[in-house]
This record gives structure tokens, sequence and C-alpha cells, in this order.
């Protein structure tokens, strides 16, 4: 593979602009009826320049830091490429974050603007603006705040930069480097303070490279995005779908993703396991819920389509039997859910977290196939994907074109590229501890790589539990596994210097109301059902069945349930990873009794 040294984001962007001119870039829906807006190449590029001349009449230099509290919308997109376009660098702020953590990103990057998506984010900024004291300027992407000369309306915005030269423009753009930054992606922190990823243009230009030489992204393609632009996730999808000129469609928010994906008809989108969960359950759900024929059918079609997938995946083609059968489960059962995403998909991908391999192998089964990957916002978020052409289940594939990867001694796995960060902002210890002494960054997983360069995670080297009994023992798998159950929701695995294993366990509401309704359980409160003890002997029965996969010193031996873990209540970030520390701490005296004293 041949990697173009690009100067700056601004030349990939420009040599796209230049290819797809009159191509549809993005596109956003407006509602329910199909009604959406959109711009091409052409279109965009004038935008981003008209935004970035306007970033420079508000005194923004090379170097400074914007941010941008909001939604994945085209506006988020928009403004990020004129602040890498200008030599400024975008810090992303998840819109679910609370005011304190807003103000210490912005504090902690420096920043001098912010773009906030609408009221609700005015009002988070608004609530710590006398402790930002660097902020110049707040720039609504939705609404105005009259009355006040330090907010203004996005079209306001846009117009400050009518009496910026195009010549001032073009003499910033050249003086962007491949070394310079271009955005500050601060980690969820799961663990600990956020830190900042420092970026430069050269990982993001790089990235792109790689990632598109691994994925099958082609001329005309409808990629869809829902995922949050304040994770470095979605922002390597909008860059390696840029550089190809594909089109990208937004969803309106996460509670739309359903009706815009059918409108969207997208060829491939991202995601995080978390959804594929979701949809999964509400699957099976449904089809038990019809139960009778309809149910004999949908297991039926599973068990078919169980049979499709190890053909796919040990590369043998199927028999003819099988191929008719499939094609009848698919006009029978997985149409549906063909439909459901769209009607046109060709593959999607799953990062940010493991990604159980029953659901995994469901969906291949069903004819939609998911590509595991791997990437950590300090590697610009991407390493390792599975090929369209060469796939397997519970592997994340071999690494990208110029891009290294190795074990550790102690079985963590060590990345080197160009696609790696330079540093955390402002943080040189942390920064230090990331890298071995020969420059690999350290990952924090444990894994192992066959003969054929294939990574497979087994687990993560803070989350090891080490039994009483000595055994070390990688949780993920096991809460994956359990969680594939519909009646649960989360699972965390507990047993660190215990002689067995517990967890705490949230619930999925829909399916375990639907149970209590079936079994005439009244409740008035659904936190009611916690101590109910039929609603117990459910979840210990799923548990044991899962359980069954598991050797005795993993198996689960006590479960909790307790409320579902969110960003509100502090307990999972806003990639929808559980903070285990936050939530063990917030339930020690459930574990404890769990666990007693002897």
């Amino acid at each position: 593979m041949r990697i173009v040294d690009y100067q700056n984001i601004h030349q990939m962007l420009k040599k796209t602009v230049d290819a797809h001119s009159n191509i549809t870039a993005y596109r956003w829906f407006l509602g329910t009826d199909g009604t959406s807006e959109s711009v091409t190449w052409a279109e965009f590029y004038d935008q981003v320049k008209q935004a970035g001349k306007s970033m420079m009449s508000l005194g923004v230099q090379k170097g400074d830091k914007v941010i941008i509290l909001s939604y994945t919308c085209y506006k988020w997109t928009l403004i990020d490429m004129a602040n890498t376009t200008i030599g400024a660098a975008t810090v992303g702020i998840y819109q679910s974050n609370l005011p304190e953590d807003c103000k210490y990103i912005i504090n902690h990057s420096d920043s001098v603007i912010v773009f906030a998506e609408n009221k609700v984010q005015l009002d988070k900024i608004l609530e710590i603006r006398n402790e930002i004291p660097n902020i110049r300027k707040v720039i609504l992407f939705n609404g105005s705040h009259p009355g006040d000369e330090g907010i203004i309306s996005f079209d306001e915005f846009m117009k400050l930069g009518k009496n910026v030269t195009e010549k001032d423009l073009q003499q910033r753009i050249k003086e962007v480097t491949p070394k310079d930054v271009a955005t500050f992606v601060y980690t969820s922190g799961t663990t600990g303070v956020p830190k900042g990823a420092v970026i430069t243009h050269d990982n993001v230009t790089f990235t792109a490279q790689s990632v598109e030489n691994c994925v099958d992204v082609r001329d005309g393609d409808e990629n869809f995005l829902f995922l949050p632009l304040a994770h470095i996730f979605a922002r390597t999808c909008v860059y390696a779908t840029m550089l190809v000129g594909a089109t990208i469609n937004y969803a309106r928010s996460m509670d739309t993703i359903v009706d815009d994906l059918k409108q969207a008809r997208p060829h491939w989108f991202p995601s995080v396991p978390r959804i594929y969960e979701k949809v999964y359950s509400k699957v099976v759900s449904g089809a038990e819920a019809k139960g009778g024929v309809a149910l004999k059918i949908f297991k039926w079609a599973v068990a078919v389509g169980d049979q499709w997938a190890d053909c796919q995946l040990n590369k043998q083609a199927p028999s003819l039997g099988l191929t008719i059968q499939h094609k009848i489960a698919t006009k029978l059962v997985f149409s549906k859910l063909h439909a459901a995403l769209g009607g046109r998909l060709r593959f999607c991908i799953s990062g940010a977290a493991p990604l159980d391999p029953t659901i995994e192998k469901f969906f291949i089964g069903a004819g939609v196939i998911v590509l595991e990957g791997l990437g950590m916002t300090e590697n610009t978020s991407f390493t390792n994907v599975n090929r369209l052409d060469n796939f397997r289940v519970g592997w994340v594939g071999p690494p990208g074109p110029g891009i290294e990867q190795k074990i550790d001694e102690d079985g963590e796995i060590l990345f080197k590229g160009r696609n790696v960060m330079r540093e955390y902002y402002k943080m040189p210890e942390e920064t230090a501890k990331t890298f071995t002494a020969d420059g690999w960054l350290r990952t924090g997983d444990l894994g192992e790589i066959d003969n054929q360069n294939f990574l497979r995670i087994t687990g993560r080297k803070k989350d090891l539990i080490i039994t009483a009994g000595g055994k070390n023992i990688a949780p993920s798998a096991i809460e994956g596994h359990i969680a594939t159950s519909k009646y649960i929701n989360q699972v965390v695995v507990i047993g660190d210097r215990q002689k067995f294993l517990t967890a705490l366990i949230t619930l999925d509401q829909d399916n375990i109301k639907a149970y209590a309704a079936e079994k005439g359980i009244a409740f008035t409160n659904f936190e009611e059902l916690f101590a109910n003890d039929e609603i117990v002997q459910l979840i210990n029965s799923e548990v044991a069945e899962k359980n069954k996969k598991f050797g005795s010193w993993e198996q689960i031996k006590k479960i909790t349930i307790v409320p579902e873990f969110t960003v509100e209540n502090k307990m999972m970030t806003p990639t929808l990873k559980v903070k285990k520390n936050v939530a063990m701490d917030a339930f020690k005296e459930q574990i404890n009794a769990m666990h007693p004293k002897e």
C-alpha cells in the first residue's frame, strides 16, 4: 500500500472535492416523512472556507483550540474541518457531559471558542461561564440567545468572515503541517481524570488511508452515522469516508436511529456492540412473543443461519440444499432484519468494545456481515479490522497497512505506526507510562496473535480477576455472553481475590415487564421487581444456562440485580462502557453480601 504524505487534512479534503464536486457529501434528515437536506462536496468546501474565515475574524490563531459541545450532526463535521483548515484544533465534548465535566475539558485544553448544539448545551456553558475565562465567544448551532454579545447564532457566525480575504485564508492553509495538532480527544474515562490525546494531521490522514485499504468503501456508497463525534471512532469513519468521497447520512438522534436507518438505506455503518446487542435482543424477544408456528420458523431460520455462518467462516461453499434453505429463511425471517437496516447493507463495523461471538455469528447467519475491529483514542481509533473476504468471529482481524503489532512479555498488546498520538496534553507522566522505552504504545489489552497476523483480545490488564484459588479470569467474555439473555441488560463480574465469581446485573426493562405481565406479577415501580422471587429465579436460571459455556472457575455463583448503569448516574461512559470501579463502589454493600467474610 502506498501512503500519500498529505501536508494536512485540508489537502486530503481538496483532493476529494476536486474529484467528486457534484456528489452528495453529507445528508441529514428533518423528519420521518423522508424530507432531508444535503450538500455536495463543492458546497461543503465553500462552507468550510466560509466558516474558516469567520473563525479567523474571531481571532482564532493557528494552534488555538475550539470546543464543540453537541450531538453528531452536519455542523459538527463542518466546524471540525474549518478548524483544521486554518490550523486550529477541535476539542469535542459529549452532549451528555455534565457542566463540571465541560469546565474541566474547556480549561484543561485552553480552548477559546465554544460551539454549542442548542439551549440544553448552552445552559451548561452559562452555568460555568464565570469559571471558563478563556472563552471569547459561544456560537449556537441551533437557535439564538438575544441580548448577550458573547453568544451568537450560527448564521451570524457564518457572516463574520466576509471581510477576510481568500489570500489570507490560503496563507493560513499553507502554514498547517503534518505535525500540527488536528484535535484533542479526551478519553471518556472509565477510570480517573479524562486525558486529552493529541492527534496530529498526519495521524488523521494516515489512518484514513489505512482504513480505506481494509474496508470496502466505494464511490457512491452511503454511510450512516449516529455515534458521537466527540469520540475518535466516529471521526475516523468520517475522515475515511471523506477520503473516498462517499456520502454520510446523519441520524437525528439516538432515539430516531430505527427510522433514520430506513431513510438512509446505507451500504455500511459503524457501531458499538451495545447497538448490536439491543437489536439481537429485540429480534429474539419479538419472535418469542409471537410463539407458535412463527417461533418454530424463527428457530429453524436461526439454525440454518448458524450453518450458513459456519460455511462463511470456514471459507466453504454451502451445499445446494443449505443455499435453498437459507434463501427461504431469508425470505421468511431475515428479510425483516435487512429491511430494518435499510435493505442494501453490505457490512457493518463493530468497535470500541468486544462483541459477543454469539451475536456476531447470528448477524452473519442472517446475511448481515459484522466486521469487528480494534482501536483506541490513543491510536486514532484504528489498528485492526476483519476484512470482507477474510473475517472471523471473536477476533479483531489483522492490522491495517503501516501499523505494527506485537505481544509484550506479560501478554499486553502493543502497537506502532503513524496512527499513534503524539502525547497526552499537559500530562508528561501519563504519556510516559503509555509508551514502552522503545516507543511502542501500550494498550492495556491482553491478547494473542496467530500465524496469519490475526489478533484476538483475551481481556484487559486492569480488569483481570485473580481468584483466591489463583485462577486468572478475563471477565469481558463472561459479561458479554451472559448479556445475550433477552432479560439481562448489563453485567459486571466480581471476584478478585475471592473464592468464586459473582455479578451485578441490570434488567432489560421491556422484556422483564412483558414477562411480569405474562406471569401476573403486579408492580408499581420497576425496581420492585429486583427483589421479586419469580424475577430473581428467572435471572438465576438465565445465568445458569449461560454458565454452561464456561469452566467451573469461570461460572457466576451469585448475582445481585441492581438499577441500570447510565451516563446520568456516572456509571457509564458516553461511549456506553460501564465504569466498573464506580459501579462496584456504588454497590459495595451488595457485593460484600455476596462474598461474606468467614
